[in-house]
């Protein structure tokens, strides 16, 4: 049975002094239950990675509040909501020499209550996240050495050791090649469909997002957005409006495509 993870209400975000602020979004009332993968779709600048960070509770929001399971974000001790929500950020810096097993362990913190070292569970369920990832090879290695895609399959397999119910991903196919692309999004499709929970994931690919996502969020230039299914919120008008350019729609077998209109227009 499907639940309501997160709810937002009248939300508003901003950037910019009070004197020149711009509106990124304004009275968003958005729902995300259990079991459902999200797309954050929308412009440079739109506001996809500050709505995310407020989700995760490392922005604060300019109006309205955040729910998580029912409960106000700001409620929740930082304990308690590490158990609850993972967050993967479009960029980090390894400043240390961690190994690769070490990094991923690191996010089993959160359940080790008065326990200093990592247990046996946590171990396994560290390695099973890196084979996920195919990044099991890498385990003693130190995640300096790592090309930028490995070390971002290293950093989703960390995300999902975290074992949240709410999984926040800004970019999670970025660095990563083709084949990498797919199958780490069909594997954040499966955590929905087989363990029951919410993904939202900010994407610039309109096709891993469609192919992936049940359902998306537009972000508009003005501030407005829209919400729901993804059939019914990804159609060629509203993404060339969200993406300020001509969107065109193809179907090749049971795959839809998005692509930018080429056309040359006169001014």
């Amino acid at each position: 049975m499907t639940h309501t993870v997160l709810k937002t209400l009248d939300v508003g975000l901003s950037v910019g002094s009070s004197s020149a602020s711009k509106a990124l979004v304004n009275n968003l009332n958005w729902q995300v239950q259990s079991g459902e993968c999200w797309c954050v779709i929308g412009r440079n600048g739109a506001g996809k990675s500050t709505l995310l960070r407020s989700l995760a509770r490392l922005r604060e929001t300019d109006a309205g509040t955040i729910q998580l399971h029912g409960r106000d974000l700001n409620d929740w001790t930082l304990e308690e909501l590490a158990r609850q929500r993972a967050y993967l950020s479009q960029s980090r810096v390894d400043a240390f020499a961690y190994r690769v097993i070490e990094t991923v362990l690191s996010a089993r913190h959160p359940y080790h209550d008065t326990h200093f070292w990592e247990s046996k569970q946590d171990h396994e369920i560290a390695l099973n996240a890196l084979r996920l990832l195919d990044v099991a090879e890498f385990a003693q290695r130190d995640v300096r050495s790592l090309s930028g895609g490995e070390r971002q399959r290293v950093a989703i397999a960390a995300l999902l050791a975290q074992d949240a119910s709410l999984l926040l991903l800004d970019e999670p196919a970025n660095a990563l090649d083709l084949s990498h692309q797919v199958s780490v999004m069909q594997l954040l499709a499966r955590e929905c469909v087989n363990k029951q929970k919410a993904v939202i994931m900010v994407s610039h690919d309109l096709n891993l997002s469609y192919g992936i996502a049940s359902h998306a969020l537009l972000m508009m230039p003005d501030g407005s957005y829209l919400c729901g299914d993804k059939e019914q919120v990804m159609t060629v008008d509203n993404l060339s409006r969200c993406l300020a350019h001509p969107i065109e729609r193809f179907v090749h077998g049971e795959q839809v495509l998005f692509l930018p209109s080429t056309k040359v227009t006169s001014s």
